[in-house]
């Protein structure tokens, strides 16, 4: 089992981040990244921290599979792997899609990031990353994005999970600590 410690405060006690509670729901650069166990679509029974004690992490949170603009995030960090390879990073993608499914679209030995499966968005609840609303949605950079989607060829596949997800990325060093983060606004 994954070992759950909580965050503390300066003065050493537990600090629970509250769900809904604007003023402390998301974490903030300087804050300890949470544990968490995760599956694979190819191996079950991993624990975040785990993986941390290896190596800094950066931690992509995206839509699910079939979504056409994260397939696109998803093929860009792939062709970026080298140079997060060169600074000592591991690109993990979480996703709100199902093992199953997954591989049903892909091959492991074709998939050389981490894909955490998190169909119950439990992993997103968990490090405070929100679903929006459709007004945030239908902004002109999205619309593009989705344009140049389809012109590029990524078709939509299995509709999972949140369709109104926002993404957000961490970037997490040896010592749990988040260096990075950013919450989208929108699907960019």
């Amino acid at each position: 089992t994954c070992a759950r410690k909580p965050k503390k405060l300066d003065s050493g006690e537990p600090y629970v981040k509250i769900q809904g509670d604007a003023m402390n729901d998301q974490f903030s650069i300087g804050d300890t990244a949470p544990d968490f166990s995760f599956e694979t679509p190819w191996n079950e029974k991993n624990c975040f921290y785990n993986v941390v004690e290896q190596g800094k992490v950066f931690l992509l949170f995206l839509r699910y599979i079939g979504c056409p603009l994260c397939q696109i995030k998803i093929d860009e960090l792939i062709r970026d792997l080298g140079q997060f390879e060169a600074q000592g990073v591991k690109p993990m993608v979480v996703l709100q899609s199902t093992p199953e499914v997954i591989r049903g679209q892909t091959e492991q030995k074709e998939m050389p990031l981490t894909i955490v499966c998190d169909s119950a968005a439990e992993i997103f609840e968990q490090y405070g990353v929100k679903v929006g609303s459709i007004f945030r949605y239908l902004t002109p950079s999205v619309i593009r994005k989705g344009l140049a989607s389809k012109k590029l060829g990524y078709k939509h596949g299995k509709y999972e999970g949140r369709e109104k997800q926002l993404p957000a990325v961490f970037l997490v060093d040896t010592d749990r600590i988040i260096r990075y983060v950013y919450y989208g606004k929108n699907d960019e």
